[in-house]
Parts: C-alpha cells; structure tokens; sequence
C-alpha cells in the first residue's frame, strides 16, 4: 500500500448531528445512501458484498497490512516509557504469529516492507538527543537483521538511502545494501538532499549546500555525476531544490527566481521570476507553484511560462494526464475537484474525501463519515471526473487504511476491522 501522504490532512470531522430515531436502521442506511449517489453522480451499486474481520491490533497502533499479515507497532506494557514492539497476525482470521521488541525507547512510526524485510522508522528519545533510526526485522520470523541510523528511501536497485540530522544540524548520507545494512558509500557531513523517484534510471541523488555548490551523485557508488554553482545571481542562498524526474528545479533570490536545470549536466533550461513561492509539485505536463499571496500556478515545465493561475487551489496532483486539485477552504477533510493541467479548465468536482492509493498506478480510494455513522468508501476515477460508491461500512468510525484490495478502519469499540472491498 501506498498512501498519497499529503492527500491526508489531519483526521475526519466530527460526526454531523444523529436525525431522529426511525423503525429500521436498515431503511436509514438505504435512504442515506440513494442520497450519496445522487449528489455524487454515481452509477447503481451493487448488493453489499462485503466480508469483515476484526482483528486484535491495539486502538491507537500504527498498522499496517501487508499480504497475510497485519503489523502493528505497539506499547509493550501499560507504563509511560516508550518501549515498543512490532506484533504479527496472519490473516485473515487474525491469530499471533511473532512478536519481536523494537530496541531502544523511541517514536516509531512508520513500517515498510522490502525484499523479505520489514523495515521500522522512527526517533530514539535520549537525555541528549533525539536521532531518527531504521530497524530492519525478517518478514517471516520477526528476527533482528540490522540497525542504522536516519530514516531510508528505497532506491530503484533495491539497495536503501538513509538520511540523518537536520533541523539546524550536518545531513549524514548513506547507502547500504537492503539485505543487511552493509555501507556501500557515505557522507559524513553532507548537505540537503533530494532524490530522483522517477524518470530516466532514477538512479540519482542531488546534494546542495544551501550558500554553496550543488552535487548530482550516482546512488549505487556516490560518484560525482555533475558539480555546479546554482546559487542566484544576487549572491543568496537557494531556499529549496527538488528533482521532478530528469529535471532539476531551485528556487532562491530576491526577487524569487525558480530555475529549472537538466539532472544530467545541470544545464539551464529555463528561468522564471515572480512572487515567493512556498513549494514546488510536478503537476504533470505543468509545475505547480504555491505562492506567498495564497496562489496555486501552473508554469509549463518546458519552458517555465505561466500557464494559469488561481487562489482557489492550494494542492495538485498529476493523474492519467488531468489533474487533481484540492479546494483551498480549509477544514480536516480535503474536497477535490478535477482540471485541465495546461489551461487550468474546471472538469469536475469529486466531492470530499480522505484518499488513499493502492499501489502505484492502482486504484484511488476515498472515505468519509456518513452523516448517520460509519463510513462512506467511493473509488475516484480522475479521467472521467466521476465517483463510484463502493459501500457503506456501518461499524466503521474512521483511521482507515486501504491495502491491495481490503479497508482496514477502527470501530467504535476498539479493535480494527478488516473489510474486503468489491472489484
């Protein structure tokens, strides 16, 4: 499973007010529901076909399902200390398989499974210091395999990066091999760091100092595939740079200049000057740019033009050649709607969700509370611009998480419950 990260923003409203008891809670939810296809546009839904398995990860437990098995992080004991462990259920019943104690009292948060491996993010909590580390156990057994400092990003040959400090504090890089965290190359003190997900190879990582030179490096080796200079002409220090797939894009200077280099030879391919920005999206066949006066632009990634521009957007997210844009109205739970990218022409309003995606390229899977209880979950299709209602989860409350083809949601008592969604 892969969650669109920024798609969440902060968890669900509260429950709208309960209407007034009726004979039936089955005629309620029947109701409820022919009104969420009207005002959705969706097709006829099916009869519920729904199966559900409550499973016994603890409430409040990171966790995470990854083929037969639920993984969740959880307190080891009842005390305040920050002991944790990571629990395995075989699914889909839910019976204990292992239990493996993560060492030292820390912050986990986040699970990821790689090659026969589960590998553990979080930050070790000590009297000096507070570092992050990465913990890799075995799948299978549970069994200790290795432990790094940073937090790792998996890189296209299968080996990890980790990164450390930051905040005001020297950016440790390294590169280990997945399989047993041996170093194959490392910089003990290196800059900001940026990574290319995408594109040609995907096989390099950018090093910038911000008032100095800028680094492109090889991800196997570390060698020095491009040096350059990129500070703006005033002097200034870079405010940011990121990797849009065979493109890099800095931003620095007063007045605000973005500039977009190739990652190959950081040769300049463009220059644009404007208003501050605060971050920079690939948007597809456009970059979106958030500015400091509340504004979503849209600069051809060519050639760094404006195309549109608009306050009404305050995100966007490339999908099957449109996009995805969220409303810029605030609130726990983000309303969606659909653009041209290149002329920035409303096409459609999704309605508001909670999304998740599943897999890369899979499925886009969107809940929300049902103003009776429960949960809501439509799949969103971005090229038609229209929303299928998949069902209605009466017992679920929310804190849902959507894998392969299940929805795992907590219910109101407790445990978690595990929902196998319709094709």
């Amino acid at each position: 499973m892969i969650d669109l990260g920024e798609l969440r923003h902060g968890s669900d409203p509260d429950p709208l007010s309960r209407p007034p008891r009726a004979n039936g809670r089955s005629v309620r939810y029947a109701l409820a529901l022919l009104l969420v296809l009207v005002t959705v546009g969706a097709a006829a839904v099916p009869p519920p076909r729904r199966t559900m398995v409550t499973l016994p990860a603890r409430p409040g437990a990171d966790v995470l399902v990854d083929g037969d098995l639920l993984l969740g992080i959880e307190p080891i004991d009842d005390t305040r200390t920050l002991r944790r462990r990571l629990a395995a259920y075989r699914l889909p019943g839910g019976a204990p398989v292992w239990q493996a104690s993560l060492p030292g009292e820390a912050r986990y948060w986040g699970i990821v499974p790689l090659a026969g491996m589960l590998l553990v993010t979080g930050y070790e909590i000590g009297p000096d210091s507070q570092s992050s580390v990465t913990v890799a156990l075995d799948r299978a057994t549970g069994a200790y395999r290795w432990q790094q400092p940073g937090s790792a990003t998996p890189l296209a040959d299968g080996s990890l990066l980790l990164q450390s400090g930051g905040e005001g504090q020297p950016v440790s890089v390294r590169t280990v091999d997945a399989c047993c965290g041996t170093v194959r190359w490392q910089l003990p003190a290196a800059a900001n760091v940026e990574v290319q997900h995408s594109g040609p190879g995907a096989a390099r990582v950018v090093l910038h100092q911000r008032n100095g030179p800028t680094e492109v490096r090889d991800t196997a080796t570390g060698a020095v595939l491009a040096r350059a200079d990129l500070r703006p002409p005033d002097g200034g220090p870079l405010t940011f740079v990121q990797v849009i797939d065979d493109l890099l894009v800095t931003v620095g200077g007063e007045p605000t200049t973005v500039t977009g280099y190739g990652l190959d030879r950081l040769d300049r391919r463009w220059t644009s000057t404007g208003v501050r920005v605060e971050f920079v999206a690939d948007c597809g066949p456009v970059l979106c740019l958030r500015t400091g006066a509340n504004e979503l632009q849209a600069i051809d990634i060519a050639t760094g033009q404006l195309r549109w521009r608009s306050e009404r957007w305050r995100w966007g997210w490339p999908f099957d050649g449109r996009l995805m844009v969220s409303a810029n109205e605030g609130g726990a739970v983000e309303h969606y709607l659909v653009l041209d990218a290149l002329t920035g022409r409303l096409e459609a309003d999704l309605g508001q969700w909670v999304l998740f995606q599943l897999g890369i390229g899979g499925r886009l899977l969107g809940v929300r509370r049902h103003p009776d209880s429960g949960v809501i979950v439509g799949e969103l299709d971005i090229r038609a611009g229209k929303v299928r209602i998949l069902d209605v989860l009466p017992e679920a409350v929310g804190d849902c998480q959507a894998i392969v083809d299940h929805l795992l949601c907590a219910t109101p008592n407790g445990p978690y419950q595990l929902w196998t969604l319709p094709d």
